[in-house]
């Protein structure tokens, strides 16, 4: 089991993201994700983080699919993979509703029918075989709607790479599928290694229509999970439930929330019912303590060295291929490769 670190949104703690992803890369990490949500972008502080490391990967988790068009996510992520001659990895995903309306103003539309179009274009404008030209449910290129002047145009660079690996962000059962399908990896939130049946028929049902004996041998399993190291556990969770709540309670109107169907999924829907009523009735820290600890020691890492080490075990045995290490913390960060690498 490889390591990751997700440094997260740029700006939302005052943290050194620079030493962070330079210790990372000394220790041997495999690869270093930003994220963004509606406030700081994913691309601009990985490149940055990219030009302070040397052999780290560094990969988007994620760039928002309705944000930016197919060909202009190709064309950033082969800029971005020459400059670092070979370091770079597409991290996409469909975000919600909520931000995809609210924030940039497009259609949520069919995220299952745009990933699968968003790939496609992504992998001819890498190859390069001939003039792009797309016409789908969600991207018509050249369209037909404008002047009538628009061309098949081929991209004026040749990748470093006509082959960049790509990674779906993905919960519900087809998007998962998909991902096992299209992508070259998944990038699960909120996984459990007590739940991989959960998931492993979606998969199977993915690489099933992969063909070309795809299975999780070539396939890359990279969950983000928090990890909070100290000696008081109870204190170590504290620092973790916020996050659920707002994601369980408040990231989806009520009956359109991906992370509350997650918590349902698992089998806490009661408490996914109290945290959303507690969260959109703005009491926030109703919503927190109504967390459960049993669902923060699934999906996250929580304790004293020992305890790490401990649960670990189900992790590495459970079939993630790398675990992107949530924290902000350098000596989380040293105890996690001396565990584990």
């Amino acid at each position: 089991m490889r390591l990751g670190l997700n440094v997260g949104y740029w700006g939302a703690s005052p943290v050194d993201n620079v030493a962070l992803a330079q210790e990372a890369d000394r220790l041997g990490f495999h690869s270093v994700w930003t994220a963004e949500a509606y406030g700081s972008d994913a691309v601009s502080p990985l490149v940055w983080l990219a030009a302070k490391t040397e052999k780290i990967n560094v990969g988007t988790a994620i760039m928002q699919m309705t944000a930016r068009v197919p060909a202009m996510t190709a064309s950033t992520a082969a800029t971005i993979d020459l400059l670092t001659q070979g370091r770079m990895l597409v991290g996409i995903g469909a975000s919600g509703p909520q931000v995809v309306e609210g924030w940039h103003g497009v259609p949520y539309g069919k995220p299952v029918t745009r990933a699968r179009e968003y790939v496609e274009i992504m992998k001819m404008v890498w190859k390069r075989e001939r003039p792009l030209e797309f016409h789908g449910e969600h991207y018509d290129i050249p369209c037909k709607d404008g002047t009538g002047l628009g061309k098949p145009l081929k991209s004026i660079i040749h990748p470093f790479r006509d082959s960049i690996p790509i990674y779906l962000a993905a919960v519900g059962p087809k998007n998962v599928a998909l991902a096992a399908e299209i992508a070259d990896g998944w990038l699960p939130i909120f996984f459990s290694p007590e739940r991989v049946p959960v998931y492993r028929e979606w998969l199977d049902e993915g690489f099933a229509k992969a063909g070309g004996g795809k299975d999780l041998t070539n396939f890359d399993i990279a969950p983000t999970v928090h990890i909070v190291i100290g000696d008081d556990v109870n204190a170590c969770r504290n620092q973790v439930k916020p996050m659920l709540a707002l994601y369980i309670g408040g990231m989806g109107a009520k009956g359109k929330n991906f992370y509350y169907d997650i918590a349902c999924r698992y089998g806490y829907q009661e408490a996914a019912d109290q945290i959303q009523a507690f969260y959109l009735t703005g009491k926030k820290m109703e919503a927190m303590a109504a967390v459960p600890d049993a669902l923060v020691d699934e999906v996250a890492l929580c304790g004293p060295r020992e305890r790490i080490a401990e649960r670990l075990a189900a992790w590495k045995t459970c079939g993630i291929t790398t675990m992107i290490c949530g924290t902000s913390d350098i000596g989380a960060l040293r105890t996690m490769a001396e565990l584990t690498l």
